[in-house]
């Protein structure tokens, strides 16, 4: 069971959770003197606010815990964030799925405490009878994963050890790995992915998974795996440079939806593809005006190196083509201009897949994981055009993000194909933990478990 979920109930405090409006019309205390005790300390229900109240022997008894509207799934994160160590049982939902409950419980209980010495235990919530504790764990697991493969600083997650990690999870699913390192991705036509890595002290290198029954449906994951962007030769100011150890944040959420792919059974042939590079400065380091090979033809006149993701991922995307998957699908940090339109917490997709379009829109509303969906405008590859190659990789100041996914359309040759442009960080925004944040990824899982029916 994930780490702060518990089936034992029998000393749990109970939480009770309200929205303004559910307060507000409360006839009847939940516990004795609970209107009392939120009035004293200005209770309304809003989003993050809890009141606590201690029985005789001085233990943590109930929790009023304020949800807003309740229309966010991780609402609870504010709450569980701020719980000290102990058991919780939800008394009250406020109108939420305990689905959702326990997501947010478990995305406000993380910490990222590896280089801690001190490591606080999380608040434990009691899973009922009725709940698939399972299937909750394996959700909140794939979310920690994620989190701590882009927390963890670039000095211990190079290439080489997303690799490691991938490895790792091939061997206890059953998957098959083959990796292509250093110079050898030359000799495999992976020409972009090495162009983009070459500088870096460690190799870049390209992993393909294998996992499933050949008959079943295919389906390809592709994740953009740098682990660090200084911005090449067109080097990125400190401030932006900051927390770039998250720009393989793409590679962790295909990564996490692999594991959950796997641990769940899903009847699909699983293929996943993680081209993983540093974008570091040095002599050999590509340059602005460069003119490379792709690996499906296609010349690319490189205008910033600073736009290297879209690079790698032309190179992965085209390989996973060779295999004509039914469903394509890759997360990148691609784009700043994604935030710019839609924020941290929103998830922009891309596809011109109708069906798919609305089943992951579904899938958002199901698991309470918002995205949003974005144009592939054809018009704006006309920014996209060089006079001297057959593409250029930076598409100007405007529709930045659109103009990336058609950049990466132009590699893409598959039956139904969505790109998702992910921030896979966040601020102290609602109390939860600043940093890694899964984006789009239950939207996404609970999408391929309506399709294929678990």
């Amino acid at each position: 069971m994930h780490k702060s979920f518990t089936a034992e109930g029998a000393k749990a405090a109970a939480i009770h959770l309200f929205t303004p409006a559910g307060f507000d019309g409360l006839k009847d205390d939940p516990f004795p003197g609970a209107r009392a005790l939120a009035k004293g300390q200005g209770f309304t229900g809003a989003a993050g606010q809890v009141v606590y109240q201690a029985g005789e022997d001085g233990k943590l008894s109930h929790v009023l815990a304020g949800i807003g509207k309740g229309q966010d799934a991780l609402a609870v994160a504010a709450i569980s964030a701020k719980l000290p160590e102990g058991a919780y049982a939800i008394a009250g939902d406020g109108g939420m799925a305990f689905a959702h409950i326990a997501a947010g419980w478990a995305d406000g209980a993380y910490r990222f405490d590896r280089y801690l010495k001190d490591k606080a235990k999380p608040p434990l919530l009691v899973m009922p009878v009725s709940a698939d504790a399972d299937a909750l764990s394996r959700e909140a697991d794939a979310c920690a994963l994620l989190r701590d493969l882009v927390n963890t600083p670039a000095a211990d997650m190079g290439p080489q050890d997303v690799d490691a990690t991938i490895a790792s999870i091939a061997e206890r699913f059953g998957a098959t790995l083959t990796t292509i390192v250093g110079d050898d991705l030359l000799e495999e036509n992976y020409p972009l992915v090495h162009a983009v890595g070459r500088a870096a002290v460690y190799a870049p290198r390209f992993m393909e998974l294998e996992w499933g029954d050949p008959a079943h449906p295919s389906l390809a994951l592709v994740g953009k795996g740098v682990t660090f962007d200084s911005g090449g030769l067109d080097i990125k100011p400190g401030s932006g440079m900051r927390i770039m150890k998250k720009d393989m944040g793409g590679a962790a959420h295909v990564i996490a939806l692999s594991q959950l792919i796997m641990s769940a059974k899903l009847p699909v042939h699983l293929k996943l593809y993680v081209p993983s590079v540093e974008n570091a400065v040095a002599g050999d380091a590509f340059r602005p005006g460069d003119i490379l090979n792709s690996r499906k033809g296609l010349t690319v006149e490189i205008d910033n190196t600073d736009a290297e993701g879209r690079l790698i991922l032309a190179d992965a995307l085209a390989r996973a083509c060779e295999f004509k998957p039914d469903v394509l699908i890759d997360f990148a940090t691609l784009t700043g201009a994604a935030r710019v339109a839609l924020g941290a917490d929103l998830a922009p997709f891309y596809t011109d897949d109708e069906d798919m379009a609305g089943a992951i829109q579904a899938g958002s509303a199901m698991s309470g994981d918002p995205v949003w969906r974005m144009p592939l405008w054809d018009p704006y590859l006309s920014d996209l055009k060089s006079p001297i190659a057959d593409l250029v990789n930076s598409g100007g100041r405007f529709a930045g993000s659109i103009t990336a996914a058609l950049f990466l359309k132009q590699f893409v040759d598959a039956k139904s194909w969505t790109h998702l442009d992910v921030w896979a960080w966040r601020l102290g925004k609602y109390g939860r933990p600043e940093g890694a944040a899964a984006c789009g990824l239950r939207a996404v899982w609970q999408m391929l478990q309506d399709r294929y029916s678990v």
